[in-house]
């Protein structure tokens, strides 16, 4: 009878990029992720005289992967999206409340050729798992987005298959409440809208910006809790409290959650450009829909290799 060969550190760091998205669902979280992912490495690898080929590789590490999550989520609130948390606000200085990082939904690098998957890692869908109790966003998560079997994931998550198709069957009810549609293609006519939206941001072009934006555009700005909805309050906002966005330049960043993001930077009294924001765009009907400018560009910027600074 053959032995079987011991596993390698490069057997398990095969699945580190798909175990990553998986651990992002889950928490809502690209550094989470990270660090949820890392601890499933450690763990596997301290208990590989453990595991003897019992199971597949592949489902061993999602169980961990899976109790790492549970560890991770036990007695916090979710993350969520500013729209998750209240009606849209006026966009006034005394409404720019800041609220603490792990309140917050955080941006994925997403490569060109998960483009297909795109729907299950978009902001909007990453945040209505977060609604879900960690055991049905697990099985939801296998079945629905990773196709597994409902006996795999029974397996998995040591239940049975009925629990795994009774919380499946819970957690469609809730995500049927949400806006989760899949994201248009980017084909030629998408990627020139989002050409002129570049420039006539960069050139703070309301006239031009009219043209591009849906009239019930929204715009959310994480770690602010305010949201605005409509092109009347995102430009009220413009040459409000965000007139120093006048004279940014936008630099082309990896796709967040599948969307088109550029790092956003703000012309410094230093001189040149400093970092202001990663901005993510939604298309809508052949406009732009949503536009989420993600503040915490210290973390968030070497995450998409961004610049630290611009001439």
């Amino acid at each position: 009878m053959a032995t079987a060969q011991p596993t390698t550190v490069e057997q398990l760091e095969q699945y580190r990029s798909e175990l990553t998205g998986y651990c992002y669902r889950m928490l809502g979280s690209a550094f989470e992720a990270e660090d949820a992912v890392q601890e499933t490495m450690l763990r596997a690898w301290r208990s590989l005289d453990r595991f003897e080929g019992r199971s597949a590789l592949k489902s061993w590490l999602y169980r961990i992967a899976t109790n790492v999550c549970y560890d991770a989520l036990a007695g916090r609130e979710r993350r969520a999206r500013p729209m998750d948390l209240g009606p849209a606000g006026e966009p006034v200085p005394e409404n720019l409340v800041e609220l603490p990082e792990a309140t917050w939904l955080t941006p994925l690098p997403t490569p060109e050729e998960a483009a297909e998957r795109s729907e299950s890692l978009r902001l909007a869908f990453v945040a209505a798992l977060q609604h879900l109790p960690p055991r049905q966003r697990a099985a939801l998560i296998l079945c629905e987005v990773l196709r597994w079997q409902a006996s795999e994931a029974a397996e998995l998550l040591e239940t049975s298959v009925a629990s795994v198709n009774s919380a499946l069957q819970r957690a469609r009810a809730t995500l049927a409440k949400a806006d989760v549609s899949a994201p248009p293609e980017l084909d030629a006519e998408a990627r020139a809208l989002l050409e002129r939206y570049v420039a006539a941001f960069e050139a703070y072009d309301v006239d031009r910006l009219t043209e591009i934006l849906h009239e019930d555009a929204v715009m959310s700005m994480p770690p602010y809790r305010l949201w605005l909805r409509g092109r009347d309050d995102i430009f009220r906002f413009f040459y409000g409290p965000g007139i120093g966005c006048k004279g940014s330049k936008l630099v082309p960043a990896p796709r967040a959650n599948g969307s088109p993001a550029w790092g956003q930077f703000k012309p410094s009294p230093e001189g040149g450009y400093a970092p202001w924001a990663l901005v993510v765009v939604d298309l809508s009907a052949g406009r732009v829909g949503e536009m989420t400018f993600f503040l915490d560009t210290e973390r968030l910027f070497p995450l998409f290799g961004l610049p630290d600074r611009v001439a």
